[in-house]
């Protein structure tokens, strides 16, 4: 593996897109290779925070590839503390690269994925929190993808994000030999789902901060088609052959509760998804911003979900955290003054 050679550039603070008050923005300076069946470090920040303190990161990682073949890709978030120890779970999102030949996306050949965590200091101190990309195939050959500059960054919110509240989906491991992930198809599962409500954990309920008058929730949900052959299903799921694909509906909900714990207002967002056998895994992105707070409901109280329909094609799984500790769906809401 080529030694890593890379610098930095620190932008003014932007405004931000969901947090409250500034971002700090570090962008990739330079194209950054990464070698198939490997994990390279493409950007890093660090952050000197409080106990409790609460940043908001998120990272934009886009790729080209060598190959006109199939690579996966994956865009991580880690922190860890002064030891290099995590200090949080570990947020990722993934899809694979269909080759540089492919004119599906908005630049042809060029694959952006996002991911998204709120980091909470479990002590003061310094942390340091990088964007890893990972490239991984069966494929033969050699072959690569490249992190390309200006359009790869990584960006933490300059102040604490008093109040923020996180969600993430329950454990689901990739080839799911236990069968403890969700899924939704036409064939040996249900139709459809819940995330973060009925997925047997306690639904959460967030209480939004005295002082703030609006709220913003987002939402990255990793879905994952289920064709035969795929080592990324439970077996059993896998009941089309390569190339079906599958079409899901969406509906991201925001819902605050009245004093009886019921629903006084939904806040919703509705799309269709489709997802390619080829890309494999989709990270559908959901964002509700600045929603008032509504004073006739009674209560500042708020639950998130998503419900995820199978429309047509492969079986869909709904992908959660994997080895204790990498989170690939998950949540966050935010506090408006």
């Amino acid at each position: 593996m080529a030694a890593l050679a890379m610098t930095l550039v620190a932008l003014a603070p932007a405004a931000a897109r969901a947090d409250s008050g500034s971002v700090t923005h570090v962008r990739l300076t330079e194209d950054i290779q990464i070698p198939r069946g490997t994990t390279v470090e493409l950007l890093r920040l660090t952050l000197a925070l409080a106990a409790g303190e609460k940043r908001h990161l998120k990272t934009r990682l886009e790729t080209t590839s060598s190959t006109t073949g199939i690579v996966g890709l994956t865009n991580r978030i880690k922190c860890t503390d002064s030891t290099g120890a995590p200090a949080s779970v570990v947020s990722a999102s993934a899809r694979n690269h269909e080759g540089y030949d492919t004119s599906t996306y908005a630049i042809p050949g060029h694959l952006p994925i996002y991911a998204d965590l709120l980091f909470t200091a479990p002590t003061a101190g310094a942390y340091t929190c990088v964007l890893y990309g990972s490239a991984y195939s069966t494929l033969p050959g050699s072959y690569y993808l490249t992190a390309v500059t200006d359009s790869t960054w990584l960006e933490v919110s300059d102040s604490d994000q008093k109040g923020a509240q996180w969600w993430q989906n329950p454990a689901c491991e990739s080839a799911d030999t236990a069968g403890s992930c969700t899924y939704v198809g036409d064939g040996a599962t249900d139709p459809d789902a819940w995330v973060f409500y009925d997925d047997g954990t306690p639904v959460h309920q967030w209480k939004a901060d005295t002082s703030a008058t609006a709220v913003t929730a987002q939402a990255n949900v990793e879905l994952t088609t289920c064709y035969k052959g795929t080592a990324s299903c439970a077996d059993g799921m896998d009941k089309y052959e390569r190339g079906t694909n599958a079409v899901v509906d969406t509906r991201f909900e925001f819902v605050q509760l009245d004093t009886a714990g019921h629903t006084c207002r939904t806040h919703s967002s509705a799309s269709r998804k489709t997802i390619g056998d080829d890309g494999h895994h989709y990270v559908a992105y959901f964002s509700l911003p600045s929603m008032s707070i509504d004073t006739t409901c009674g209560t500042r109280t708020f639950i998130m979900r998503v419900y995820i329909k199978h429309v047509s094609g492969q079986t869909v799984k709904i992908d959660g955290v994997q080895n204790g500790a990498t989170s690939l769906t998950n949540g966050i809401a935010f506090n408006h003054g």
